[in-house]
């Protein structure tokens, strides 16, 4: 009896131990002031997430028992300080986390339910973490959820996600290319179609203006030369631009057909921004990295080169005055 007894008090002390743990590791991240409209990094990660299923190669293996709580699945966050509003960009497999150091970061807030969210398109990283606001999970009330029509659609006619539709968990709002919407009267939001992959929706990438800075947010594109914009022309007209970096090159991939998942190589990126001064290079934050991208690694030398010529790296908790 003793025996259980002091057992069952190592347990006790135990979870206890880790509660404190993680109510520690909470009120840390809570303590980063934002006091400005502000974007800041949720997550970094392709779809896919990091150890990747069945990976094999050394990026993943010691991930898989010793899990890095910064490999989350690539999302941005918008606060909007005046109105004491959150909004997430894509819903990832991560968005627990995600939407939780969100609210936190809104100090003069108690809601720790975001005020929207914004969808790039129909990949799995991108939207899937809405069945976390299902009947299962969270059984939200009527989030507003923007979408291109195509994406839209497939929520609205496809379970289970039509069930999130039909029960009134998320309120879908249809968004039209090249036309922006007020969040409030200092932000605006315009959904830029971009080529990529699109099986089941339309891809978009948003331009998000602030009171007085903007930026670009393009996680998914299948190369800057396919699109019908100027990348250096949109890069002008922001602050900052969150660029597809999927990739360092294409040698990451050996055991795949690269031509079925295209992005812009950050080599590739190199190439095309070599001419824009040191100013407009650094407006660049590469983000979406793949398992295998040694960016990854802060301490790599392919992230010392991204560095070197100018560029940076979106890392969790990022802040991004607006």
């Amino acid at each position: 009896m003793k025996i259980f007894h002091f057992l069952f008090l190592t347990i006790i002390i135990l979870s206890c131990s880790e509660d404190n743990r993680l109510e520690k590791s909470l009120i840390e991240k809570s303590t980063i002031e934002i006091d400005k409209t502000s974007i800041v990094i949720l997550g970094t990660i392709q779809d896919a997430g990091s150890p990747q299923i069945a990976c094999k190669k050394k990026c993943c293996a010691h991930l898989y028992t010793n899990p890095d709580n910064n490999r989350q699945v690539v999302s941005l966050g918008l606060i909007d300080t005046e109105n004491h509003k959150t909004y997430l960009f894509d819903a990832t497999p991560d968005i627990g986390r995600q939407m939780k150091r969100l609210t936190n970061y809104e100090k003069k807030s108690t809601n720790e339910i975001v005020d929207g969210i914004f969808l790039t398109h129909a990949h799995i990283g991108h939207y899937t973490g809405l069945m976390y606001l299902g009947k299962e999970a969270m059984d939200s009330k009527d989030i507003p959820v923007y979408a291109m029509p195509k994406m839209k659609d497939f929520l609205s006619s496809n379970g289970p996600w039509n069930l999130l539709v039909s029960r009134k968990n998320i309120a879908l709002h249809e968004l039209e290319n090249g036309k922006y919407i007020e969040l409030s009267k200092s932000i605006q939001i315009t959904p830029l179609l971009v080529p990529h992959r699109d099986e089941f929706s339309e891809t978009v990438g948003y331009k998000i203006k602030g009171p007085n800075k903007s930026a670009l947010f393009i996680p998914d594109i299948d190369k800057w030369e396919k699109w019908d914009k100027n990348i250096i022309d949109e890069l002008a007209m922001v602050d900052y631009a969150f660029l597809d970096a999927t990739f360092y090159s294409g040698k990451e991939l050996q055991n795949r057909d690269i031509s079925e998942i295209p992005h812009p190589f950050i080599i590739e990126s190199f190439e095309k921004f070599k001419a824009l001064n040191e100013q407009e290079r650094n407006k660049i934050v590469f983000i979406h990295f793949n398992h295998t991208n040694p960016i990854i690694n802060p301490n790599s030398m392919e992230t010392k080169s991204v560095i070197e010529k100018g560029f940076r790296i979106a890392r969790i908790n990022d802040v991004f005055e607006l």
